[in-house]
């Protein structure tokens, strides 16, 4: 599924939401979770899961080209951790 989708989806779940209406929630809903991973906290949807930053640290890896050494320096990545009623939606 891609954003286009996604906001269709969205649109027919809102029951009578526009188009624009439906874009603007999930735009509103990727900027809270972004602002809110970058601040360093985490966003934990009851059912869903847990979205939350994790700081890997700094490694050397391995040009797969050259074979030359690189240094990869430190970053924060975000985390996604299925919650329960997710977990058994699937299963």
């Amino acid at each position: 599924m891609n954003k286009a989708e996604l906001v269709q989806k969205l649109m027919e779940k809102a029951g009578g939401a526009t188009k624009a209406e439906a874009e603007r929630y999930l735009e509103a809903f990727v900027e809270i979770v972004t602002s809110t991973l970058k601040g360093g906290d985490e966003v934990a949807i009851s059912g869903f899961g847990t979205f939350s930053p994790k700081k890997r640290a700094a490694r050397q890896g391995v040009n797969p080209k050259t074979g030359a050494k690189i240094q990869i320096a430190a970053m924060t990545v975000p985390k996604f951790k299925a919650g329960k009623g997710l977990k058994d939606a699937l299963k």
